[in-house]
């Protein structure tokens, strides 16, 4: 494959788990990925323990914002390459049709902005999920995509999200 990726991170709401895997593959993938997140139902809002997580750690979180996977299966919009799902109800739903056949896999993790009122029980799950990403991510990025073949990525991809 090619140097210079699209990735985007899908869930339904778009607040919490893909707005951190974007934050954090912005972050680190820099100059060879551009990393995106979207949702099916978006929320409207990004939960503002996602914004802190990310600031925690020193990431930006400049632009970052609760959108339409539409916005990403239009003309015009930036081919992907990967897109991943990051909660079981979006791994279930009809994805739009995304230009360029993207890569897909299933990353499941938990929806930290359920984890009840407790704010401290809020807070560990929103690091827990911070962590899990990370790691994800992190071996992602340590893949060899340009000397992998298609099948090889795919079967590394969703390796990954059994993590």
């Amino acid at each position: 494959m090619q140097r210079g990726y699209n990735v985007l991170f899908l869930c339904t709401g778009n607040r919490a788990r893909s707005i951190l895997a974007e934050g954090i593959l912005r972050h680190k993938g820099r100059p060879n990925f551009q990393a995106y997140s979207a949702g099916s139902q978006p929320h409207g809002q990004v939960h503002p323990l996602a914004l802190g997580e990310l600031e925690r750690a020193r990431m930006s979180t400049e632009g970052l914002r609760s959108k339409s996977w539409v916005e990403f299966a239009t003309p015009g919009a930036p081919q992907m390459d990967f897109v991943f799902t990051l909660c079981d109800s979006a791994a279930r739903e009809a994805c739009p049709v995304w230009p360029g056949q993207p890569m897909t896999a299933h990353w499941g993790i938990s929806d930290p902005g359920n984890a009840g009122e407790n704010v401290v029980e809020l807070e560990r799950a929103f690091r827990d999920a911070f962590i899990t990403l990370d790691r994800r991510i992190g071996l992602f990025l340590s893949l060899p995509l340009a000397s992998l073949d298609k099948l090889a990525i795919k079967k590394e991809i969703d390796r990954i999200g059994q993590e």
